[in-house]
């Protein structure tokens, strides 16, 4: 998926941790040929290649990702949005090469997005692509599901006292032995603090960035105009599994203030921190 992954774990002896990481690690890397778009022969990109307008059986873990971020786009007004790929793709370009895209370019690209546009058969399992020349690009949730199922791995180890992080995503479990929790800098919050038994999810243009005329942006785009976002936010999310806190921690990046209110009103369970880092 384009990062590296991090797994601490305390266990019972060397032997169990070693082979509890193998496998969680393992387990990370079936869900990367399932999700990265940077693989040609993921199912993702199997997936996109196929005719429009027919349905596709896909595996379990691209379906619930699949779902996982219709809702999240909807209840988002499609700020989140994982056919942004043709954008992305843009977008990185700029970023390699320091050249700000044509505007054409952007609206040519921007007339493939559409999270309407990707249709989900729950009962037979099945996703139709409507328009052809749709690409998705999960980078915004199949790291948090990722975790999660890395640490779902891990408790099949008996281990119970884990963190899993990649990228910007964290999942713990229980605390290290003789503590209340795994001490995390939540950057927007201004303090370390201390976590079990939940996500975190930060996104920002603190890492992933291009400066195109003086102006800074992000590696996340606004599917709504194809533009990368220049408001340099920072957004994180704590919430129980990856899955959630992935995409929500992109959607309030690219939500301006009141709509970041409106749409948290969906996830009540969840805590949320931003921050502006212009001048920083």
């Amino acid at each position: 998926m384009g990062i590296d992954a991090r797994i601490v774990v305390y266990a019972k002896d060397q032997t169990t941790a070693e082979n509890a990481c193998s496998a969680a690690f393992k387990r990370i890397a079936e869900l990367d040929t399932i999700m990265s778009d940077y693989r040609v022969d993921s199912e993702l990109n199997n997936l996109c290649a196929k005719p429009f307008g027919k349905p596709v059986s896909v595996s379990r873990d691209l379906f619930v990702v699949l779902r996982r971020a219709e809702e999240v786009s909807r209840r988002s007004g499609g700020a989140f949005d994982v056919t942004v790929g043709p954008l992305i793709k843009i977008w990185r370009k700029a970023r390699k090469t320091g050249v700000l895209p044509l505007a054409p370019e952007v609206e040519a690209a921007r007339q493939l997005v559409g999270w309407q546009n990707v249709v989900l058969d729950s009962r037979a399992r099945t996703v139709t692509l409507k328009i052809p020349g749709i690409k998705l690009d999960l980078g915004g949730i199949a790291k948090g599901y990722a975790d999660d199922q890395a640490q779902i791995v891990l408790k099949k180890y008996g281990i119970d006292r884990a963190l899993i992080e990649m990228g910007g995503d964290i999942v713990v479990t229980g605390p290290p032995p003789g503590t209340k929790g795994w001490k995390i800098q939540v950057p927007n919050a201004g303090a370390d603090m201390l976590f079990s038994h939940r996500a975190i999810s930060t996104s920002g243009d603190t890492e992933q960035f291009t400066v195109i005329g003086g102006v800074q942006y992000s590696h996340v785009v606004d599917p709504r105009t194809g533009w990368a976002l220049t408001n340099r936010v920072q957004s994180t999310i704590i919430a129980r599994d990856g899955l959630t806190t992935d995409p929500l921690s992109t959607a309030l990046t690219v939500l301006g203030d009141e709509d970041r209110a409106r749409f948290l009103k969906w996830y009540p369970k969840t805590k949320s921190f931003m921050k502006s880092l212009k001048g920083k």
